[in-house]
């Protein structure tokens, strides 16, 4: 790396002016919503022993991994939003990048057994409870965390090597590779051609392994002779099948392109639906439509209300 450059001002929306406060306050809502309802599904699959199930858990996980995959994000973004832009150094601007793919990639390989989950339920249900025991459950959660975070370590190592020059200005929300490969001075053929290979691969190999596995599972339920089953089998799986084309659409539009330079603004607005709206629709549209969650957190808010009142009473 050039040593004449330390570190890089993200922008953001630059041309926004004063309307980016009112963006700030529109944000900061959406965060606390992200933050409270998937805080809420980690917590309640957690803590109620009877939602330890593999349909539950991968719930839970996918609630956790929205927690952190925002954290990286957006608190710097709504810095962005109130003073204009933000500094970050050259190695916070790698770990941001490292962790922000890295989560986005173990999402995408949760959702892909999430898919599988669905898969077994459905179109194998005696041996369900044998296949999806606690202990494979929680082994395939750690396969998709060791994937995740191994599949964008050669990108990262890669752009290590380039030289940056000139100006060091960001016109995007955080550091991505993208923006960071228009800065740099040298010719970042491998890296692009490296980016699109690995995002190719990832993207199009768990997109056809949802898609057979929805094939099976959309024959199977056509076979069923219960009205009822086949309502109850399309109902859970219609939540899952919103969240995969929200995320795996948006990301796929962003990053599986050999195309180096998009323009800032196209690319921050596309940003923004995989970052915020992925996230904050998670827990309404996968969990919080689900009868045991609802009857669960139910059953918190009352435990709470009954405690608080015998409190009370001891006080009087």
């Amino acid at each position: 790396m050039n040593e004449s450059i330390s570190g890089f001002v993200i922008l953001g929306f630059s041309s926004l002016g004063s309307f980016r406060h009112h963006i700030f306050i529109i944000l900061l809502l959406l965060y606390f919503l992200i933050i409270t309802g998937n805080v809420t599904i980690a917590l309640i699959v957690w803590v109620e022993p009877h939602l330890h199930t593999p349909m539950y858990m991968f719930a839970g996980t996918l609630s956790f991994l929205d927690i952190c995959y925002t954290a990286v994000t957006i608190p710097q973004m709504l810095v962005i939003f109130w003073i204009g832009s933000v500094y970050i150094a050259f190695s916070g601007c790698l770990l941001q990048m490292y962790f922000f793919h890295s989560l986005g990639i173990t999402e995408n390989y949760l959702l892909t057994v999430m898919a599988y989950d669905r898969y077994i339920a459905i179109c194998n249900p005696l041996r369900y409870s044998t296949i999806m025991t606690s202990k494979c459950c929680k082994r395939l959660i750690f396969v998709c965390c060791l994937c995740g975070f191994m599949s964008p370590v050669t990108k990262l190592i890669l752009i290590t090597f380039l030289p940056f020059c000139g100006s060091n200005e960001i016109h995007h929300l955080f550091c991505d590779l993208s923006p960071l490969l228009h800065l740099a001075c040298a010719d970042t053929f491998l890296n692009v051609i490296t980016d699109f290979v690995i995002n190719s691969c990832i993207i199009f190999l768990t997109t056809a392994f949802i898609a057979l596995t929805y094939v099976k599972i959309v024959f199977t339920i056509i076979m069923m002779k219960s009205a009822e089953g086949r309502r109850k089998a399309f109902s859970t799986c219609a939540a899952h099948i919103t969240v995969v084309l929200i995320f795996f659409g948006s990301v796929a539009f962003m990053y599986v392109r050999p195309q180096r330079v998009y323009a800032p603004e196209f690319d921050q607005l596309v940003t923004i639906n995989y970052t915020i709206l992925t996230p904050l629709l998670n827990p309404a549209v996968y969990s919080l439509r689900n009868k045991e969650i609802k009857k669960a957190i139910k059953k918190y808010l009352q435990l709470k209300d009954t405690s608080c009142s015998c409190r009370a009473m001891i006080g009087n």
